[in-house]
Formats: structure tokens, C-alpha cells, sequence
């Protein structure tokens, strides 16, 4: 039997929500202007901190543009796809649960509907090191603008995997 289309929507919004309510939570660190707004809040850079919630000791730091202005304000104006990141070992190394190969840690809405903000965590088992990478997404056409830091993982702490 096939679910009403508003079940499924609905649904599929609670799972929406579950994923983004699991994955790293921001922390403001700070932000500068770089363009005057008249009306609505300038345009500027954020600097947000993300802890790995499957790895203590790791915190990534995410500079993003955030578009200002009436659109900006009211949550309607689509960032741009330029983001940067650098994680970095803050405390001692555990692994609160065996990782993946390659895992989103992060999603963060850029726009109202269309444009997503990700970071992705990779093992370089060779190397016993974790890569994060970050990058901007659309429904339709994704971004090819994207930054990666890398963290190694003392010998001694091998990298738990799934």
C-alpha cells in the first residue's frame, strides 16, 4: 500500500531533521564584514567551530561566506559556495565509535531550499590519518570549490573502522 504523498513529505522531513540533529553542531567563533548593507545585516565571513562527533580531540574550524541584506535577514539569500576548513588534534584522540571509511560529519543548510554546506571525514588508512573535506552542494549542480586539512592519529591510537 502506498503512503499519501503529505506522509511521505513528512516523513521524509523528520528523517531531515534526525540527520542534521545527529551530525557536529556549530559553535560561533566569530565573523567579520565585508560589504556594508544599508538595510539588513552586512554581508560577512563566519568562523564556526565543529567537534567530530564520532572522534574526541578533533575540532574543525569552518570560514564561510553569509550573505546579508533583506534576504540575508529573512533567511532567503544563497551563500556562496566558497568555504574553508582547517581540523585540528584539541585533546587527546579516542574514538567514540568505530568510523567509516568515508562519513558526512556535517550538513548545514546555505539556502532556503537548494544549497547545502557539507564536510565529509576520510580515512587514509596507510597513513593512519583522518582528511576532511569540505563543500557546498545544489539539487541540481554541486560546487567544484572545496578544501581539505588533514589530522594524523599517533601509531599508537589506531583508527577504529566499522
Amino acid at each position: 500500500m502506498s503512503r499519501p504523498i503529505g506522509l511521505r513529505a513528512a516523513t521524509g522531513a523528520v528523517v531531515a531533521v534526525f540527520a542534521v540533529a545527529t551530525s557536529a553542531t556549530a559553535e560561533p567563533i566569530g565573523e567579520v564584514d565585508t560589504v556594508f548593507k544599508l538595510i539588513g545585516p552586512d554581508h560577512k565571513i563566519v568562523v564556526d567551530a565543529y567537534d567530530d562527533p564520532k572522534v574526541t580531540g578533533i575540532t574543525c574550524y569552518v570560514s564561510r561566506a553569509k550573505t546579508g541584506g533583506i534576504k540575508g535577514a529573512v533567511g532567503l539569500a544563497e551563500d556562496k559556495a566558497e568555504a574553508s576548513i582547517a581540523c585540528r588534534q584539541v585533546g587527546p584522540i579516542a574514538f567514540t565509535a568505530p568510523v567509516p571509511m568515508q562519513e558526512e560529519v556535517l550538513t548545514e543548510r546555505q539556502s532556503l531550499l537548494f544549497k547545502k554546506l557539507r564536510v565529509v571525514r576520510m580515512v587514509d588508512r596507510a597513513r593512519n590519518t583522518l582528511v576532511y573535506l569540505t563543500y557546498s552542494d545544489r539539487v541540481i549542480e554541486g560546487s567544484p570549490q572545496n578544501s581539505v586539512t588533514v589530522v594524523p592519529v599517533d601509531r599508537a591510537t589506531p583508527i577504529r573502522l566499522k
